[in-house]
């Protein structure tokens, strides 16, 4: 079965290594997902999704008889809501567990008022609400804060967290070397299923809202490609095989869209509607049949988001 597929009807996938993609079960089945991983009898969770996301999650534990006090480590990328939205609820859930995150989301864990505040003004109150529901604090006893280089082990794996500035300044991106792959969050793009092509996979890169840097960007890119990976392991959505020509195909839109955003630096619907013809062309030269308007429609939330990020960028540099 490829990697990209889950069975009909299912909301989760084994993709090998002791390592298994659970949909997140935010906004549409095929948006966001999570990572459960195994080592002898204990287990790790990368991503959280939203509260929301617990009723996927429940499923496949009560399935598989795993026992809550199993999971020791629960592990957003960053703290944006779609990827530790749900934190709270599951250490709430998870009494042994522990949250890793990245030294400058530690705060925002253990009290994200601001971070709810921002959310909010990005989203409204009324789609905040249907996106994420309920956003709880974790216990600071509870939260550990993971430095560039600091490695962590659970039953008899290991994984390495490398700080990966571009998308968000509090990301980091989680190398498993059981798989020789990485955990990307939001630094390798966005693969949804229906951007997987005969011919390959097409990625689109994310510059949410407001710490996009796109020099640091292709740093990130750089350091993730100097570990040798065989396969990404996207937030959205699912594995997909690492290549150079996956990575260039990143690199060449983020330089795109500086120029786009260059060019339309005072007019955010004209800059969304420049990405989003960006984006139609080149996922029509790789393969795509589908109808330009059904694509625009699928595109519409991610382009808007990347505009807004893009905008937010050019206002920092013309300080």
């Amino acid at each position: 079965m490829p990697a990209n597929e889950f069975p009909e009807g299912d909301y989760y996938c084994d993709l090998g290594d002791d390592i298994t993609c659970v949909d997140a079960d935010y906004v549409a089945p095929g948006m966001a997902c999570f990572y459960l991983l195994r080592s002898a009898d204990e287990y790790a969770l990368i991503e959280t999704g939203t509260s929301r996301s617990l009723h996927n999650l429940d499923r496949l534990l009560r399935a598989r008889g795993i026992d809550h006090a199993q999971i020791r480590y629960v592990i957003p990328t960053h703290v944006h809501l779609d990827h530790a939205g749900g934190a709270g609820a599951m250490l709430q859930r998870f009494t042994e567990g522990h949250l890793l995150i990245h030294p400058r989301g530690l705060r925002h864990m253990v009290d994200p008022t601001r971070l709810v505040a921002a959310s909010r003004a990005v989203y409204g109150d009324e789609l905040f609400a249907s996106l994420y529901g309920d956003i709880l604090p974790v216990p600071e006893a509870r939260v550990r804060a993971l430095a560039d280089g600091e490695s962590v082990s659970f039953g008899e794996r290991r994984l390495l967290f490398r700080h990966t500035e571009g998308h968000a300044l509090h990301h980091f991106c989680v190398w498993d070397e059981q798989s020789c792959g990485w955990f990307t969050g939001d630094m390798f793009g966005l693969c949804y299923p229906w951007c997987r092509f005969p011919d390959g996979d097409f990625l689109l890169p994310s510059t949410t809202p407001t710490q996009f840097d796109p020099v640091a960007y292709l740093a990130s890119l750089s350091l993730l490609q100097a570990f040798s990976p065989r396969r990404m392991y996207l937030t959205h959505y699912g594995a997909i095989r690492f290549s150079a020509q996956k990575l260039q195909q990143l690199a060449a839109q983020i330089e795109a869209y500086c120029e786009l955003a260059e060019r339309h630096s005072s007019d955010e619907s004209a800059l969304q509607a420049a990405l989003a013809d960006d984006a139609l062309n080149r996922i029509a030269a790789a393969g795509c049949t589908r109808g330009a308007a059904s694509l625009a429609q699928d595109l519409e939330f991610d382009m808007q988001l990347n505009a807004q990020g893009l905008l937010a960028w050019r206002q920092r540099a013309s300080r």
